[in-house]
């Protein structure tokens, strides 16, 4: 069974709009690619799927644009690259080496975690905080920013429960932003006392 990785940026006061934090650096957009190269498949919702369309899908001409820095080619290729996962009740079609995801998302999910594989990535922020009702995350990763943006959609609002979780890794980088992966605490691994 492969896993269900929540990735995201987010600022110090939750925030995850894609315009809410620094602008990506080298090391930041290094962190990315590497996290993406862990991912088999990445699952968007509509509106998340077609910003990250828009930024980072190889051109027809087969050159990246020009406002593109060397430093993001290789996020830009891995993401091109990696197998996509749709879920729309909207669209009739999709393309960008992705899939269609219809129907019960929770089953769609179930059916493609149990799939061989490294992992699975969702972005995005609608689509991930109903998985985690579900219950579907296996991995949260924040890559919390340092700026406080004051305004915008914030991480995993509306959540119907909450949701326990250990620290698995923290890493820090030279930017001041901190990479935190956290782990759902299982009803069965807790401890009483």
């Amino acid at each position: 069974m492969r896993p269900l990785r929540y990735s995201i940026n987010v600022t110090l006061d939750g925030c995850c709009h894609h315009e809410a934090g620094l602008a990506p650096g080298e090391e930041s957009m290094r962190y990315w690619t590497a996290e993406m190269e862990r991912a088999d498949a990445l699952l968007f919702g509509r509106v998340t799927c077609e910003m990250m369309e828009s930024a980072w899908r190889r051109p027809v001409s087969g050159r990246w644009p020009d406002w593109m820095g060397e430093w993001e080619v290789p996020f830009a290729e891995a993401i091109d690259a990696t197998k996509k996962y749709v879920v729309s009740s909207t669209l009739d079609a999709v393309d960008w080496n992705a899939e269609l995801v219809r129907g019960d998302v929770g089953e769609a999910v179930r059916r493609l975690k149990q799939e061989a594989g490294e992992g699975l990535s969702v972005g995005g922020v609608t689509l991930p905080s109903a998985l985690a009702d579900l219950g579907l995350i296996d991995e949260y990763e924040f890559l919390v920013q340092p700026v406080l943006a004051g305004h915008g959609p914030t991480l995993l609002a509306g959540l119907r429960e909450r949701i326990e979780l250990e620290l698995v890794d923290r890493r820090e980088l030279q930017s001041g932003a901190v990479a935190l992966r956290y782990r759902p605490v299982r009803a069965t691994t807790r401890i009483s006392g």
